[in-house]
């Protein structure tokens, strides 16, 4: 399906809500809400305002619990480049997706991730049988390939978060030196890891429902 709004992202947040809100109204179920979009576009952002727009029965479920472990990166040699698409559990992360689909009379656990210690934390988040939207945001949601080819399927609506170049290379500087690297590294790491990573992710734009913007006007009332 060609992306809505391709040519202006969406910037509502009032009207990103309603369209969620009629989407679990018109199926009558759970329904799972994927935000893509490349590292420093404001996907995470993004899917925490809409949940807290939606109200206590949504949850946000963010695929970056399913880094590999960094001893697993280590010793697969791949630690260098950490947030390319071979250094997640996609098949883990695939899996959970259809659990969250097919398990609603019980809670499912989900991992998280804590920058702090750069680790993935098992089972720290929870998506209860209460939750009838979850919003599922990161960076690999609509690549064809692998796994991920079969997580588009999982998704009830895929949109794409869409911010320029320049600021999303600012906010990753900006994280990455929040999070002790210099600022020399920091900017050689947005540029060349993250930077490499969102080509792929750039590409994959086509593939969603919904162009959303990573800078959102807020919500009416």
């Amino acid at each position: 399906m060609p992306p809505e709004g391709a040519g202006a992202p969406v910037a509502d947040l009032g009207a990103l809500a309603a369209r969620v809100r009629e989407l679990a109204d018109r199926t009558g179920r759970r329904v799972v809400v994927g935000i893509a979009g490349s590292p420093g576009a404001g996907k995470t952002t993004l899917a925490l305002r809409l949940v807290e727009a939606l109200g206590p029965d949504a949850v946000h479920l963010p695929m970056d619990g399913f880094h590999l472990a960094n001893d697993t990166l280590d010793r697969l040699g791949r630690h260098d480049r950490k947030g390319a698409l071979d250094t997640f559990d996609g098949w883990g992360f695939l899996a959970l997706l259809r659990r969250v689909h097919a398990e609603t009379d019980h809670t499912v656990y989900v991992p998280s991730f804590r920058r702090e210690v750069d680790e993935p934390v098992a089972a720290e988040l929870a998506v209860e049988p209460h939750h009838a939207v979850v919003v599922v945001e990161g960076n690999y949601l609509l690549v064809d390939e692998g796994p991920w080819a079969q997580v588009r399927d999982a998704l009830d609506d895929a949109w794409f978060c869409a911010t320029p170049g320049g600021e999303r290379e600012r906010r990753l500087v900006d994280r990455h030196t929040r999070h002790g690297r210099t600022v020399e590294a920091a900017t050689a790491w947005a540029t060349e890891v993250d930077g490499r990573n969102a080509v792929l992710i750039e590409s994959t734009r086509d593939r969603a429902d919904l162009v959303v913007s990573g800078e959102l006007a807020p919500a009416a009332g």
